[in-house]
């Protein structure tokens, strides 16, 4: 496995990145791998770098910096009060030129095979990212998954379960019950936009895991439905990227 940490220059500043790739049998199809709210840590690492290891050339950048240099978080009051800042600086509008210019580092990379289609998994904050990303570049974006996303339906013109007709993407969502940021009500809203749309798509529907469950080593964290996640994922890019 080779792991290079860099600085991506984006319209905004310039963006720290970790990018994972198999050391053998490249060029590795690409696949943008989007933090959760908590931030960039040992757990996001290891799960950028286990999906590495099937063969993909994995980009996991800080989507906090144009809050300032990169930090890791704690669960302090003043670092939650932080972390909250940085997340309303990051919306579905201004990701479209992080992606933008993580794809050019990318497309210049000769382990990345820019030939392929693209693939994206966005926790949390970034599981409506990349739903966005998916409308914006449908030509380039073939799949992507949504893990225990928040905000996915908003009263805004960017709302990811708008604009689903641009969208060429299979979409998968992993979704919580009684998840505050992703409410129940929220869910028949974004099928009908899938189905309008024609979008493929896959959900499921989690009740005994919660918001969060995927990244490891912390307290929310269920094994089985995060598990249940990589398997989709897997799937998803097998058929698509």
């Amino acid at each position: 496995m080779i792991v290079n940490e860099t600085s991506i220059t984006t319209p905004d500043g310039e963006m720290p990145t970790w990018i994972y790739h198999p050391e053998h049998d490249g060029p590795s199809p690409i696949v943008l791998y989007l933090m959760d709210a908590p931030s960039i840590r040992p757990a996001l690492h290891e799960m950028a770098s286990r999906l590495a290891t099937a063969g993909y050339y994995v980009m996991l950048p800080y989507l906090f910096y144009r809050g300032g240099p990169f930090r890791e978080f704690g669960a302090s009051d003043e670092d939650m009060h932080a972390r909250r800042e940085f997340m309303d600086q990051v919306n579905p509008t201004n990701i479209l030129g992080d992606v933008d210019a993580l794809l050019a580092v990318a497309d210049g990379d000769a382990a990345a095979d820019s030939t392929r289609k693209v693939g994206a998994v966005g926790f949390c904050m970034s599981g409506g990212l990349v739903i966005s990303a998916a409308r914006a570049l449908p030509e380039r974006v073939a799949a992507v998954a949504s893990i225990h996303g928040a905000w996915l339906v908003k009263d805004t013109d960017d709302s990811p379960h708008k604009g689903l007709d641009k969208v060429k993407a299979e979409i998968y969502f992993g979704w919580c019950d009684n998840d505050a940021t992703a409410p129940a009500e929220d869910v028949p809203i974004m099928e009908q936009a899938l189905k309008d749309a024609n979008v493929t798509y896959t959900l499921d529907w989690l009740t005994e895991a919660v918001h969060g469950y995927a990244p490891p080593h912390s307290d929310r964290y269920n094994r089985e439905a995060s598990e249940l996640h990589w398997e989709r994922v897997h799937s998803l890019f097998s058929r698509n990227l």
